[in-house]
């Protein structure tokens, strides 16, 4: 039986094989007017990986809140008002897509 530290890696390593998951979020957000409760991420793509790496003159926070925001179709702005708690959420569930490998 694995200790709740090697049982919370094991499962943070598992692999999402989803073509998208949706993320409820604990503090919902309006932008724009429009109010985002969920918010919908797609698997990520190669593509989408060398499109950040190609970022210049941005903070790696930056380029994250970027390809968070390409992932999940909405502006950057809406990532950059989420709480820090939802957008644990959101990396964690790249994680997951990427089987629990950060990039």
């Amino acid at each position: 039986m694995f200790d709740t530290d090697e049982a919370k890696e094991v499962e943070t390593k598992k692999k999402d094989m989803r073509p998208q998951a949706e993320i409820t979020l604990d503090f919902p957000v309006t932008v724009d007017a429009t109010e985002y409760k969920t918010l919908t991420m797609r698997r990520p793509k190669t593509k989408d990986s060398v499109k950040a790496a190609k970022m210049r003159n941005v903070t790696e926070v930056e380029r994250g809140i970027l390809l968070l925001a390409d992932l999940c179709g909405v502006a950057p702005n809406v990532i950059g008002e989420l709480d820090e708690i939802d957008a644990i959420k959101l990396n964690e569930q790249l994680e997951a897509f990427r089987g629990g490998q950060s990039s």
